[in-house]
């Protein structure tokens, strides 16, 4: 039987990103061509055809305005969690912005679902050394488990030295939160990024199928993201840097492809499903994100690994 991996989906707009921000601004985006409803629906009915079900952190801004694509996720047997509100930079916010925010769009999902939601992922994986305040918000905002943590340097996101598989961590004020981190590759003196989005569509994709495959052959489970924006080529294009454009627009119109590829490859599941199999979430939290789920065996304890997140970044 293949290991089953975490398969998620960052449900945002083109013009939400990061790498789009110096060409629109948050004022702008009511204004925008909306496209993240059609997109997410293509994800949606790809993963019908497989039976593949999946974890969709949902940005609030876009629960707000499209409450019957959450419907429609849920419904569909996939697992919803919480993606913050505004898509802003975390480390960019104070600790109360931040906690206003979560606090809201957990609220817009939970209302929208009838179900408790508590999985987060954070906007550009913008938890890090600097931002280490937040995880001590989520769990006292009523999150079990995360997965924000890049264990790479990166220019935007990153925790370099961090566990690199799904583990216990315990934040600085002492609330333990199950942990699954952006899957890597070690490689010697580098640790590669090779969980998805940019790099799903910068590296060949052979290269990724052998990356994610070698994860699996260390007996680990691999977490893979996407965007709906990245299955949609014909979204307008903005004037950028050449950079955020080569970051933003390469190869969107061979990313539905090769995921649909990868989709036949491994075997996938929810968040909620993997990090109980790993034995760092327990069954009875998961489920009430995900009711639908039979229950698990009583994970082993000795799986975790205890890991304190520590004041000082290694």
């Amino acid at each position: 039987m293949k290991m089953k991996n975490a398969l998620t989906v960052d449900v945002e707009d083109y013009f939400q990103v990061a790498a789009l921000a110096e060409a629109v601004s948050r004022d702008d985006w009511s204004s925008m061509e909306y496209r993240v409803e059609a997109n997410t629906d293509r994800l949606l009915a790809l993963f019908d055809r497989y039976d593949t079900r999946a974890t969709f952190f949902t940005l609030g801004w876009v629960a707000e305005r499209s409450p019957a694509l959450v419907r429609r996720i849920r419904q569909a047997g996939h697992e919803v969690a919480s993606h913050g509100y505004s898509h802003q930079l975390i480390y960019n916010q104070t600790p109360q912005v931040f906690r206003e925010e979560t606090r809201r769009s957990k609220k817009i999902l939970e209302d929208i679902i009838g179900e408790s939601v508590t999985g987060y992922r954070a906007a550009s994986y913008s938890i890090t050394a600097q931002s280490r305040w937040a995880l001590d918000i989520l769990a006292e905002e009523g999150f079990t488990w995360d997965s924000s943590i890049f264990p790479v340097h990166h220019d935007r996101y990153g925790m370099p030295g961090t566990p690199r598989w799904p583990h216990r961590l315990t934040t600085d004020n002492g609330h333990v939160l199950a942990e699954f981190p952006l899957s890597t590759l070690k490689l010697p003196g580098y640790t590669l990024p090779i969980a998805g989005g940019g790099y799903f569509r910068l590296f060949p994709y052979w290269f990724s199928q052998w990356g994610l495959g070698s994860i699996n052959r260390q007996g680990k489970p691999f977490v893979f993201y996407l965007h709906p924006w990245e299955v949609d080529p014909g979204q307008p294009r903005l004037e950028v840097s050449w950079f955020s454009r080569f970051r933003h627009y390469n190869n969107l119109d061979v990313c539905e492809q090769r995921l649909e590829k990868l989709i036949k490859r491994f075997e996938f599941t929810t968040m909620s499903d993997v990090l109980i199999s790993q034995g760092v979430l327990d069954a009875p939290e998961a489920a009430q994100a995900y009711a639908t789920q039979p229950p698990a065996p009583e994970p082993a304890e000795s799986q975790s690994d205890g890991y304190v997140l520590h004041k000082t970044p290694h």
